[in-house]
C-alpha cells in the first residue's frame, strides 16, 4: 500500500484472512463487529464463524475458484459466507434479493456456481422453482428454518471445525464477483481480486469519512449492491468498527423502522440514497419523531442528490452531508464532495489515490468548462468482466478504465455530473445532459421526482419528455404541465426544454434504486 491503512500487500495475500485475523491480533477480538436484531457479534466470533463456514463448504467439495452464490438479506450469515468462501479460495458472488426465479437461473448458469447460500423464504420462493434447471448447482444451504432438499446453515456451522487452514492465495487471485444491476441488457459479473479492496475503498474512508475507532456504521442500501457492501461490510472489516445490519428493504412503509434503528443503535455515519432521504424527510415533516443526534455525517450515493433534498436535510438536522460517486467496477468511491450543503451542485473532486483523465468522444483531453468522459486508474479497479470479451475491449485501455460518467470540471477541480455517456440526449441537434434538466425541474414545488428521456413523439420524431412524480397536494392537470414547461424555459436554453410532461405515480427503478430510463422511453 502507499499511504492508506499502513499495510503492505504481499504476493501471498488472502483478503478474508486480513479482514478477520488482524482485528484479533490488534486487540479488537471482543469488540462488537455486527449489531443484528438485538445481538452483538464480536470480531472474534465473526472470525470463528467464518472459519467454520469455510470448513463446512470445503467438506462439500467446494474449493479454489469455485463460485458460491449468495442470495441473502443483510444478516451476519452474509459475513460468515463471504469471508469463509474467500478463506478457502472460493469466490463468493452476492446477488440481489429482489429478482425473479429466472434471474437466479441466469446467475447460476452464468457463474457456474456449485453452491447457493440463501435465506429460507428466498430459497423457497425463488431458487427452488428453478433448481432442477441449473446446470452446475450441487448444494443449497438455507439460513433459517429447515427446507426440503437443502442443508441447514446453523446445523452445519455447529458441526464444522473452527481450525480452518486458509488457502494460500495470491494477491492477484480472484476474491469475489458482483453483478452489475444493469439498466439495459443482461447483468455483467464484475471480477475483483484479493488485493483490490485495499486500494479502492481506503481513499474515501480516510480522506472524506475520516473513519474513527468509535464510529458505528448504518447503511440502508443492501450489501448485494456495491454501495451497501462498501459501507457495511468493507468499512467495518477494514477499520474494525461496528456495523448495524437491517434485513428489510428500504421503502416509504419501512421509514419508521429506519428511524427506530438509528434511535436504538446510535450510528455515527448514516449511508443512504436520495429517494430514502426524501421519504425520511416527508415522514419527519408529517410529525414523526426522529433522533439523529448521534450521526456526524449523512452520506448519499447511487444517484445525484437533488438540491432541494440537500437543503431540506440541512435545515432539518444541520449535519454534514457527503456526496460520493463509486461503482461496482471500480470497487469503491472515487469522487466525493465532503460538504454537499455548501456546494450542492458539485459532485466533488477525484480522490487522492486515483488518477483521472477527462476525454472527449474522440479521445482528446477536455479543458475547464467542457464535458468529458472520466477514465480512471487505481489498482483496485476490476481487471475485467466474466465472459464479456467485447465489453472488456471497450472499457479498458492499458491501466485505464472508462467509467462512462460524464463530468464538467471547473477551475478549482470540482466536477459536475452530466449523466452517463449513453444517457446523453440530442435535442434540436444539440447534446443535452438529462441531469441538468432534472435538477431544474426538482426546484419546482410540485415535483417530488423526475426523469428526462428522449422518447418518440406521435410523428415518430425523437423529442425530449419529462416524467414527473408529483408531491402531495398536487394533481396532474394540463395547466400544471404548462407551468412546469414555462418554469424550465425561464431557466434553461430553449433547446434543452422537453416538449412534454407525463405525470406518473412512480419512476421505474432497478432493485438498487437507479432509474430505468430505457423503460420510460417505451412507456413506464
Amino acid at each position: 500500500m502507499d499511504r492508506f491503512l499502513g499495510y503492505r500487500v504481499e504476493e501471498n495475500f488472502n483478503q478474508a484472512v486480513f479482514l478477520t485475523e488482524r482485528h484479533i491480533r490488534e486487540g479488537r477480538g471482543e469488540k462488537v463487529a455486527i449489531y443484528y436484531q438485538g445481538e452483538g457479534i464480536t470480531f472474534r466470533e465473526l472470525a470463528e464463524r467464518a472459519d467454520r463456514f469455510g470448513d463446512l463448504v470445503r467438506t462439500l467439495g467446494v474449493g479454489p475458484e469455485d463460485r458460491v452464490l449468495l442470495v441473502l438479506w443483510d444478516c451476519p450469515e452474509y459475513f460468515y459466507s463471504f469471508l469463509g468462501a474467500m478463506k478457502i479460495g472460493a469466490i463468493p458472488v452476492p446477488v440481489n434479493t429482489m429478482g425473479r426465479p429466472e434471474d437466479y437461473l441466469f446467475f447460476l448458469n452464468d457463474s457456474r456456481a456449485k453452491l447457493v447460500v440463501a435465506n429460507d423464504a428466498l430459497y423457497e420462493e425463488k431458487i427452488s422453482p428453478i433448481r432442477e434447471r441449473s446446470k452446475y448447482l450441487m448444494y443449497v444451504i438455507v439460513v433459517g428454518r429447515e427446507a426440503p432438499g437443502a442443508l441447514n446453515f446453523s446445523a452445519l456451522l455447529e458441526k464444522a471445525s473452527s481450525r480452518l487452514v486458509p488457502e494460500e492465495t495470491s494477491r492477484d487471485d480472484v476474491a469475489y464477483w458482483m453483478y452489475t444491476s444493469g439498466t439495459t441488457g443482461l447483468p455483467k459479473a464484475v471480477v475483483h481480486l484479493h488485493h483490490d479492496l485495499l486500494y479502492a475503498w481506503p481513499p474515501v474512508s480516510e480522506t472524506v469519512y475520516e473513519i474513527r475507532e468509535d464510529d458505528v456504521i448504518f447503511c440502508t442500501s443492501k450489501m448485494f449492491f456495491a454501495y451497501g457492501k462498501n459501507a457495511s461490510f468493507d468499512t467495518s472489516l477494514l477499520y474494525g468498527v461496528p456495523v448495524v445490519l437491517w434485513p428489510k428493504w428500504p421503502a416509504p412503509d419501512t421509514i419508521s423502522e429506519v428511524i427506530e434503528m438509528v434511535r436504538r443503535y446510535r450510528p455515527t455515519l448514516f449511508f443512504s440514497v436520495p429517494s430514502l432521504y426524501s421519504a425520511l424527510l416527508r415522514e419527519i415533516e408529517r410529525g414523526a419523531e426522529a433522533d439523529f443526534s448521534s450521526v456526524r455525517a449523512f452520506v448519499t450515493s447511487g444517484e445525484p442528490m437533488p438540491k432541494p433534498i440537500v437543503e431540506r436535510l440541512w435545515r432539518t438536522f444541520g449535519k454534514r452531508i457527503i456526496n460520493a460517486i463509486g461503482s461496482t467496477d471500480v470497487g469503491g468511491q472515487y469522487i466525493a464532495n465532503p460538504n454537499l450543503q455548501e456546494r450542492p451542485d458539485a459532485s466533488g473532486k477525484v480522490l487522492v489515490g486515483f488518477e483521472a483523465r477527462f476525454l472527449s468522444d474522440v479521445g482528446n483531453e477536455v479543458g475547464i468548462g467542457e464535458v468529458g468522459e472520466l477514465w480512471l486508474m487505481n489498482d483496485g479497479i476490476t481487471p475485467g468482466y466474466w465472459r464479456r470479451h467485447e465489453k472488456n475491449k471497450e472499457v479498458f485501455r492499458g491501466h485505464w478504465f472508462n467509467t462512462g460518467d460524464l463530468f464538467l470540471i471547473d477551475e478549482q477541480g470540482y466536477l459536475y455530473y452530466q449523466g452517463r455517456s449513453d444517457d446523453m440526449l440530442k435535442f434540436s441537434g444539440q447534446w443535452v445532459a438529462p441531469i441538468e434538466v432534472e435538477n431544474v425541474l426538482m426546484e419546482h414545488p410540485a415535483v417530488e421526482e423526475c426523469a428526462v428521456v428522449a422518447a418518440p413523439s406521435e410523428e415518430g420524431l425523437i423529442k425530449g419528455k419529462a416524467f414527473v412524480v408529483l408531491r402531495e397536494g398536487y394533481e396532474p392537470r394540463p395547466e400544471l404541465e404548462k407551468d412546469l414547461l414555462g418554469f424550465l424555459r425561464s431557466k434553461l436554453a430553449h433547446f434543452k426544454v422537453p416538449k412534454g410532461v407525463k405525470f406518473v405515480r412512480e419512476l421505474p427503478r432497478t432493485v438498487t434504486g437507479k432509474v430505468q430510463r430505457y423503460r420510460l422511453r417505451v412507456g413506464p
